[in-house]
């Protein structure tokens, strides 16, 4: 048999594939032949191949380096369904007893294993290390290779330690692959492994099926459960940079009718795994996670991404994106981006190493300039992963679709290349806007640059003005960020011949995102329409029948600001009608089933289109303030002291407890109200509140009560009224 009909075999027989995808033919010959070689192949366009056949081709074991363990155990369970023998893939790392561990190492040692996946920390373990020098090893095979270059997106330093303990245990070829890798981390890659020599194989990292939008950050909650409430049954992943963020929004999602669970670090393995099978299974619609989520998930049908945070770096944003339509189908990248959350990624650095800080900083601005430029999304991309994208609108991102004015620029792009040349390609872009805004700073001062001719000769523009323009040229190949001194700009051959006799050159101007506190968006429901009069006088009928059913004055069942509510949100169940300004579980369960009968009546004849479909509904979230006090009550202490210890005075302690009792929560002051008032005018109050007030109004009880009362008096009395007949 030659080796044309085995390679093709081997696929079929193994994998159950007719055909190799995109490079993954030569890859796979090049490893046969025991060639090093390096792997660049986004996320979906079949890594995982590019050596598992040459593994079960080759005599020997292949010891695969993979960064997670979940990731592992994925990739383990894989290859035993594609093969009769379970003993052909084994996993090696923590997670392992020692007799799991013994059985492993036998079955490599008895030449069943085809493919052992090792954590990189296993690997430094002295018995490890002494067990592997025993082992036939066909090839090392270096997954997430990124991890190796403190550029990449997910540095981690045990990474740069596999070299030296494969010289140790021994050299075979090696193969290293990635999916996000710009040409410094590449380099970084080739370089620390030792493999310069290697064969290279890039795949584009055009993937023509993705969408890619990125918006304001107004709004988010409502904007994120319109979408999932339009794409209904499609699977998304949403991204948040924090556990606490992860949570919360999980969270909303429920309490908004959308399957969702969350997934993050924090969590204990068990639910972790449990909640990312469910996403699998289709048992959940949506996993919120962060960036711990998603390497090596093999779903091929997510249909949406959304950062609800921007992330950290463009190359960790390629790679959450690249989830989306592996299956080639519909996907959609959605990204919110506000400047403050920069700001506070920034804040995270301090406190790490002055030189992981800096590269930090870098990756960070990339994201600034990819979210705020109004080039091709797609173009710019690329572009950063070292790839020419020359089509005019790519017709699939925010940018195409919706372009900006274009403006003539050629002007501007002299002035860069002039600045870059004039400080000797030197400094980085900040700098270079900072030099022609005319901004002054403590490095152009040290420098002397504002003696510069050029300082401040396009003072009319701000600096991201010109840090724009600096991202075109750089696009423009007119001029080049330094791969080994990251960051300061050169100028290229092409840019000295702009400079020589420029041409015109159309500039695009960067979106301005108006900033918004997010925090406050996640809970809000927004509530500024003006109510619907017709239906606020039929609810106000509705609750005069009721008073006069239950003999009870109007106010006690709901008050008008309640009213007034219903009329703007139209709640039409007992659950919409919880969560009414002022009403709460226990008033909607006594009182509101006719109510919502009649706003759902309302709502259906009038053809009406309710806020509160579009509205998010907040998670019940009763602050610590009103949990202490309706604890303190339980436990009858005294208002003076639960005043005190919340830093209260009195009328805030009352205000406290009115808004307690007026949302449907029953509260038993009697204890307090006997130590302050006798027995003759409570009663007085009481019967005051029961049989002759219009309104809960303390004005009119003051008046109608002839002022012999203190208003403190006739608040205590008019709770312990509410909280008896209204709760």
């Amino acid at each position: 048999m030659n080796k044309e009909q085995d390679i093709h075999e081997y696929l079929k027989k193994y994998f159950g594939f007719d055909t190799f995808k995109g490079n993954q033919e030569s890859i796979i010959r090049n490893v046969l032949s025991g060639r090093d070689t390096f792997v660049l192949m986004p996320t979906g366009g079949g890594k995982s191949l590019c050596y598992q056949l040459p593994a079960v081709m080759l005599k020997g074991t292949a010891i695969v380096i993979s960064p997670l363990i979940a990731l592992m155990k994925n990739q383990v369970d894989t290859m035993r369904n594609f093969s009769i023998n379970d003993d052909v893939a084994h996993f090696l790392n923590s997670s392992l007893s020692k007799s799991e561990i013994a059985k492993v190492k036998k079955s490599v040692l008895d030449r069943e294993t085809k493919l052992l996946y090792v954590a990189p920390e296993s690997l430094t373990k002295e018995e490890n290390i002494e067990f592997m020098k025993s082992v036939d090893i066909s090839f090392y095979a270096i997954d997430e290779a990124h991890c190796i270059s403190e550029w990449g997106h997910d540095f981690r330093p045990e990474y740069r330690r596999i070299r030296p303990l494969i010289d140790i245990i021994g050299r075979s070829p090696i193969i290293a692959l990635t999916a996000t890798a710009t040409p410094k981390v590449q380099h970084d890659i080739q370089k620390n492994l030792g493999i310069l020599e290697a064969d290279v194989y890039k795949s584009s990292f055009n993937r023509p099926n993705l969408y890619y939008e990125v918006k304001a950050k107004q709004d988010v909650a409502k904007d994120v459960i319109k979408y999932i409430k339009s794409n209904m049954g499609k699977s998304g992943i949403i991204y948040c940079l924090s556990r606490k963020k992860v949570e919360e929004v999980a969270e909303m999602l429920v309490v908004n009718g959308i399957k969702a669970l969350p997934y993050h670090a924090g969590m204990d393995s068990a639910t972790r795994s449990n909640n990312q099978d469910q996403f699998l299974m289709e048992e959940v619609d949506v996993i919120v996670a962060t960036i711990a989520f998603g390497m090596g998930i093999d779903k091929p049908d997510v249909r949406f991404v959304i950062h609800y945070d921007i992330p950290k770096s463009l190359e960790g944003y390629y790679q959450e994106t690249g989830r989306a339509g592996r299956d080639g189908g519909e996907g959609n990248c959605i990204a919110y981006y506000s400047y403050n959350d920069i700001l506070k990624l920034e804040k995270f650095m301090q406190g790490k190493p002055i030189a992981e800080q800096e590269i930090g900083k870098q990756l960070l601005l990339e994201t600034v300039s990819y979210a705020e430029s109004s080039v091709c999304r797609r173009k710019l991309l690329l572009h950063y992963f070292g790839e020419e994208y020359n089509e005019e609108n790519c017709g699939a991102c925010d940018n195409c679709l919706h372009p900006k004015i274009q403006f003539e620029g050629s002007e501007s792009v002299v002035n860069v290349l002039e600045a870059v040349v004039t400080v000797k390609e030197k400094f980085k872009a900040d700098h270079i806007a900072n030099i022609l805004s005319g901004k002054m700073t403590s490095a152009i001062k040290s420098y002397r640059h504002h003696k510069l001719e050029l300082f401040g000769v396009g003072d009319e523009k701000d600096e991201r003005y010109w840090n724009m323009v600096i991202r075109q040229a750089l696009i423009a190949k007119f001029l080049v960020k330094d791969i080994e001194n990251y960051g300061l700009l050169k100028i290229t051959q092409k840019g000295l011949d702009f400079l020589d006799k420029p041409e015109p050159f159309m500039l695009t101007e960067d979106h301005e995102y108006i900033e918004s506190d997010e925090d406050d968006i996640l809970m809000a429901g927004a509530k500024t329409e003006a109510a619907d009069e017709e239906l606020f006088s039929i609810l106000k009928d509705l609750r005069k029948k009721i008073s006069k059913q239950k003999d009870l004055p109007p106010f006690v069942i709901f008050q008008d600001p309640s009213l007034e509510d219903m009329a703007i949100q139209y709640p039409v169940t007992i659950e919409e009608l919880q969560n009414i300004s002022g009403v709460g579980a226990g008033k909607a369960q006594r009182y509101g089933k006719e109510f919502v009968e009649v706003i759902k009546k309302y709502v259906e004849e009038k053809e009406i289109i309710r806020p509160l479909d579009m509205v998010v509904k907040s998670v019940v979230n009763k602050s610590v303030i009103k949990v202490y006090i309706i604890q303190s009550i339980d436990m009858k202490r005294s208002f003076e002291d639960i005043a005190e210890a919340r830093g209260l005075d009195m009328p805030e302690l009352l205000t406290e407890i009115e808004a307690i009792v007026n949302s449907g929560t029953r509260l038993n002051i009697d204890y307090y109200i006997d130590e302050v008032l006798d027995e003759e005018r409570q009663e007085d109050i009481y019967s005051y509140f029961r049989e002759e007030a219009e309104t809960d109004s303390i004005e009119e009880a003051l008046k109608e009560l002839g002022g012999e009362f203190e208003e403190e008096e006739i608040r205590l009395m008019r709770i312990k009224f509410l909280s008896d007949f209204g709760n």
